[in-house]
This record gives C-alpha cells, sequence and structure tokens, in this order.
C-alpha cells in the first residue's frame, strides 16, 4: 500500500473524529486523522457534561485523544485541507507539502466555528461567564443575574426556555426591530425584561458586572448567553456535491451519519441535531464499526 493510501481519512479532532479515530485504529486499519487546530469543543473551559470526566476542559479531551489515537497507530497531521475530490476512492488535499491522501471511506469532524459580534471585553470572560451553548454551559447561570444577546427569534425562544430552566432574573437584548409584538407579549407574561439595543463592551475587572450598550446605557449582570449560531468548518467541501438539510446549512445524512455522497460520513455540528461532544463521541464510535463492517464485505 503506497504511503499516502488509508483506509479512511478523518478530518478534524473533534470527539467523533477521535473515536472514529479510535475504533477503527483497533480493528488494526490504517487510519489517518488530519486537523487545523481550533475548534468549539477544544476551546470549551468546562465540559461537565461528559460522561466520566467531573471536571475538565474541552483542550484536555481533544489532547487527550490525540495522544489516545497515536498509541494505537493513527497517524496524526497538523494540516489545513484545501479540497476533497472524489473518483472511486476520495482524495484530499492539504496546504502542506505533500499532503495528499486518498482513502475509500472519509469522515468529517470539523464542527463550527463560533459566530461571535465584535463586543469589547469578550476574551476576558468568554467561557467563564459568557456562554453560547445552553446545552453545555446553561447550568452555570442557575440563580444569577443574566443578560442574553442576540439578534434572531431564536434569541427569544432562548430566553423563554432559560427562564423555566435556570434564572427568573433575565434581561433580553436585542436590536431594534427584531421584535414582534406577539413575542413581547410572551416575555411580558414569563416576566422577562426586554430591552432594544446592541452590546458595546462587557464591564468588570476579575469578574463580569455588566454590559455597556452602544447607546451609554449600562446593565448589570453576572452571565451573559451570546445567541448568534455558529458556522460551520466545510468550506473545503465546494467541488463534492453534497445534500444539504432544508436551511441550506447542516449536511444532510441519514442514521448511519452518510451523506448523500457514499462512503463520506458527517459527525457532530456538520448535521442535524444536538452539537454536544458526548452525541458526537458516540457518532464517531458508530461510524468506526460501520466502516470497518463495509471494509470487511469487500
Amino acid at each position: 500500500m503506497p504511503e499516502q493510501d488509508y483506509d479512511c481519512i478523518i478530518i478534524g479532532a473533534g470527539p467523533g473524529g477521535l473515536q472514529a479515530a479510535i475504533h477503527l485504529a483497533r480493528f488494526n486499519r490504517r487510519v489517518i486523522l488530519i486537523d487545523q487546530g481550533g475548534g468549539r469543543t477544544r476551546h470549551a473551559l468546562h465540559l461537565e457534561n461528559y460522561l466520566g470526566l467531573i471536571a475538565g476542559s474541552g483542550k484536555a479531551l481533544v489532547d487527550t485523544g490525540i495522544k489516545q489515537i497515536q498509541s494505537f497507530g493513527v497517524t496524526f497531521r497538523h494540516d489545513q485541507v484545501s479540497s476533497v475530490q472524489r473518483d472511486h476512492d476520495f482524495f484530499v488535499v492539504g496546504t502542506g507539502k505533500g499532503a495528499d491522501y486518498r482513502a475509500p471511506y472519509l469522515i468529517l469532524s470539523t464542527g463550527g466555528a463560533e459566530n461571535l459580534p465584535r463586543i469589547m471585553g469578550m476574551n476576558r470572560f468568554f467561557g467563564r461567564s459568557i456562554f453560547t451553548c445552553v446545552d453545555c454551559d446553561g447550568y452555570h447561570t442557575t440563580g444569577k443575574k443574566l443578560v442574553i444577546l442576540g439578534r434572531s427569534l431564536q434569541t427569544v425562544r432562548l430566553a423563554l426556555a432559560m427562564k423555566q430552566m435556570f434564572t427568573p432574573n433575565i434581561t433580553l437584548v436585542m436590536p431594534a426591530g427584531r421584535l414582534p409584538d406577539d413575542h413581547a407579549e410572551l416575555l411580558a407574561e414569563d416576566e422577562i425584561r426586554f430591552i432594544e439595543g446592541e452590546a458595546e463592551e462587557f464591564l468588570g475587572d476579575g469578574e463580569l458586572t455588566g454590559v455597556k450598550l452602544t447607546d451609554g446605557r449600562q446593565l448589570s449582570c453576572q452571565v451573559v448567553m451570546l445567541s448568534y449560531s455558529y458556522i460551520l468548518n466545510d468550506s473545503f467541501l465546494t467541488e463534492l456535491s453534497l445534500q444539504r438539510e432544508a436551511d441550506g446549512k447542516k449536511l444532510a445524512t441519514d442514521h448511519n451519519c452518510e451523506t448523500s455522497t457514499k462512503n463520506l460520513f458527517a459527525l457532530g455540528a456538520l448535521r442535524a441535531g444536538n452539537a454536544q461532544a458526548i452525541i458526537a463521541a458516540g457518532q464517531g464510535a458508530m461510524v468506526g464499526i460501520e466502516i470497518n463492517q463495509r471494509l470487511l464485505e469487500l
């Protein structure tokens, strides 16, 4: 087998890709995992809803996962994929010298990047008292004074849900003209404070104390939930005609996480459903076993 040929290529060191690599490597399959770094999981400071992790970070999980796949013989490359092509096999082109790889199976685990507005002070508090995922970090807002920032009606639904689950003290901030009258009535019924405006700066030294709006108003708070969605890391797929979900964003997949292109699988945030680290890891295990079964049938 030529040096650059593999049984499976995995793009992205997310929990799904890492778990798939572990399963395939333990079947003695030849696997390469290509990762450009970053990713939403790696940036998570608190990963507490993952079975077996009492308190850990996403970075620790990914770094441990990379060591684990290498211990089973998986080739790991730190590189950025520029394109993916398909003839009989998948041909993956990286940006590094000689970074061309071929395999009959391809797994995508590249996730997404936060779609964050430019607000001063974000870096001081991000992941500690400023959050983006209610499933991951909503728990950390329990009983605290919360400000929710966003631009869509999804932000309103988020506010109503967080009132039910976590805290009664919520202020929702959205730009002018974004809130229909009937939704304003729903917020009023739930006693959720609504303010038209946009955030300019997060306030506080060691701890978050408030949000300053562009008109100079200051809102006191202890935690912030951002509702601006995220951008998928899938720009390298332009040469493949992959079907998307109705929203035109997520990749359409079946119950095996297989896309509209046979033998190409998408995990985690790239497909419809909840984008949780532990869910992606489960998908990776399932796909690793499925690919091995197909290789046995070749």
